[in-house]
């Protein structure tokens, strides 16, 4: 017997006629996905929830994976077009985020400075300038990570502007940024963590970017020629003057290395074909 047909039996001996029909009308109905959240529509790479290790941020800026333990991000997702673009300044008000958890360390600006890493943004500050309180948002510490200075303002600032470009050319994109590893280099060389130990120093910097040729799209507009763009770089000094299309790789060797999956949410059979495909563009 179908499960259809076997509830609908179990119901009508349990309900009268009434209220059978609201209860069917109810079961008829799609489920609500756990988030509605426009920055996930590519789906969640790590099941984030309500742990202390993988700690989903669902902000109207951006979606975060947080890690307690390590005081960063495991990952940040965001869509961005032309809609979250315009001509707020810069807020540079970086802060701790008071919506984790007093027992969950909130790692404040002071954190790192000293350190030798720059405050590197996941959501960048210039992905969020069509108003004033959306910029300001990227500027929460539970965006930020310790990122060596050369790379954070060369081939990732360079990457960042790439992005900026094509949305200006009428792409809308969804991207997933993150880091893993332990170890990493700024200016005052090699760190394994800083902040009396509370926040740990990636060695890699990773980033996946989808572009689709319309705004409003989603997991089901991707298919096997949707162009994706994926990086991982080393978080070391030297590299400033590095072409980011050096750092190419598939989305599938990022995916080995964090154990996520990025694009859960696009049917396997494209996933398949895109995520194992490295951009040459």
């Amino acid at each position: 017997m179908k499960k259809s047909k076997f509830f609908k039996t179990i119901l009508l001996l349990a309900f009268p006629a009434a209220v059978l029909s609201i209860l069917l009308n109810y079961l008829q109905k799609p489920l609500i996905a756990q988030t509605s959240s426009v920055h996930l529509r590519m789906g969640n790479p790590s099941n984030a929830g309500t742990s202390y290790s993988n700690r989903l941020l669902s902000k109207f800026q951006y979606a975060v994976s947080y890690n307690c333990y390590r005081g960063t991000p495991n990952w940040v997702s965001w869509q961005l077009n032309t809609s979250w673009l315009g001509s707020a300044p810069r807020q540079d008000d970086f802060r701790a985020d008071t919506t984790l958890p007093s027992s969950c360390y909130r790692v404040t600006s002071s954190d790192y400075t000293g350190s030798g890493f720059d405050r590197g943004h996941n959501t960048p500050s210039a992905d969020r300038t069509n108003t004033v309180t959306n910029n300001s948002a990227t500027f929460l510490m539970t965006n930020i990570i310790p990122q060596s200075p050369d790379n954070n303002q060369g081939p990732w600032a360079v990457l960042e502007s790439y992005s900026r470009d094509l949305v200006n050319q009428g792409k809308e994109l969804y991207i997933i940024s993150g880091s893993y590893g332990t170890g990493g280099t700024g200016s005052n060389g090699s760190k394994t963590t800083i902040a009396n130990g509370n926040v740990t120093v990636p060695s890699r910097i990773w980033k996946v970017i989808v572009v689709l040729n319309s705004s409003n799209s989603g997991a089901s507009s991707v298919n096997t020629s949707t162009r994706v763009i994926a990086v991982n770089m080393p978080n070391t000094q030297g590299i400033r003057n590095a072409n980011w299309k050096n750092y190419r790789v598939s989305v599938d060797s990022i995916e080995a290395n964090t154990g996520y999956n990025l694009l859960s949410n696009v049917s396997t059979s494209v996933q398949s074909t895109i995520e194992a495909r490295v951009d040459t563009l």
